[in-house]
């Protein structure tokens, strides 16, 4: 029996964070019900974190068990023959509220010895910006193990990494082993591997709930950090009704779509396609169907939906595997 392909979204898995806030009811509409709530993630297999589909024939099941139904159909024919049945991408929001963690991400070949899982390639894209919120990202200049282990004994390796201002549409392309964090009062959507691995290096003297120091990786990070300066913030066309590229990389490409009126989306089959509203209302039209989305939606079309259209005034990101 042919399976039902129809353009799917998923209950949002909401994480409280030391650093979150009430942005992603506020802006995003997520049903959250905590002061702190950090994270909300749309789209995820990761364990113990499986996205549950929220609408139509699928509604209830979780994500993994629709893929297992119709691989190469919800994933792609290429997707599937490099990952077989996993979904490789995970789709997040964040609001920062305070500052996150000085940070790093080890890179797959890492990962995978340590962890038995994927590497942390991760984008982000600016929604919405506090005035002088920054990100931190990268070192300023070429440092060491050394200088990297010092600066954290006297509490100094803020001045060793580059701050960047951010504001809203700002993008930030983040390789593993770059350090980086960031600021209060930033909303953020992320685009990223599938993978929880983080190390946490500097916390900025904080306690949990329980007036505890949080756990920190010095050591774990020490292998994984690349020492030099990266050139983390991507610059980009804005063309109206098109793909405009913002990152392009092995694991994942995303565009910006700035919609005004419609664009015909054509796929080959090979990627699905996943489509986060930052801003505005549009909707998916395929066949006799109209799906609806505001600010703050996420939605995963399967790869063997190929042909349908995006119409309304929205900024989009489209993302995908090529």
């Amino acid at each position: 029996m042919k399976p039902s392909l129809y353009p799917m979204q998923f209950e949002p898995i909401l994480k409280e964070r030391i650093w979150g806030g009430r942005k992603l009811k506020t802006l995003l509409h997520k049903p959250i019900t905590s002061e702190i709530t950090g994270e909300s993630w749309e789209l995820s297999t990761v364990k113990g974190d499986i996205s549950i589909v929220a609408n139509g024939e699928y509604k209830g099941k979780p994500l993994t068990e629709v893929i297992a139904s119709a691989p190469q159909e919800i994933l792609g024919m290429g997707v599937h023959k490099r990952f077989g049945n996993e979904f490789p991408l995970l789709f997040k929001y964040l609001d920062a509220r305070e500052d996150l963690s000085i940070q790093v991400h080890p890179n797959d070949e890492l990962a995978k010895k340590r962890h038995n899982s994927f590497g942390k390639t991760e984008m982000w894209y600016v929604m919405q910006a506090d005035p002088d919120s920054r990100i931190i990202v990268g070192f300023k200049g070429k440092s060491s193990p050394q200088q990297y282990l010092d600066s954290l004994k006297d509490k100094s390796i803020v001045s060793l990494l580059d701050t960047i201002k951010a504001k809203p549409g700002d993008v930030f392309f983040l390789e593993t082993g770059t350090v980086h964090a960031i600021g209060a009062g930033l909303v953020i959507a992320e685009i990223q591997q599938t993978s929880d691995i983080t190390y946490r290096i500097y916390d900025f003297e904080r306690k949990d709930a329980s007036g505890n120091p949080r756990q920190l990786h010095v050591e774990e990070a020490l292998e994984a950090i690349n020492y030099n300066p990266v050139d983390a913030q991507k610059h980009y066309s804005k063309i109206t009704n098109e793909s405009n590229t913002l990152v392009d990389c092995q694991y994942f490409t995303t565009n910006l779509i700035p919609l005004e009126g419609k664009k015909e989306i054509h796929q080959d089959g090979n990627s699905f396609r996943v489509f986060m509203c930052t801003q505005g209302n549009f909707s998916l039209a395929t066949g006799r169907k109209k799906f609806e989305y505001k600010t703050g939606d996420t939605v995963l079309v399967p790869a063997g939906l190929t042909d349908y259209a995006l119409e309304g005034t929205a900024s989009v990101l489209e993302i995908y595997i090529s």
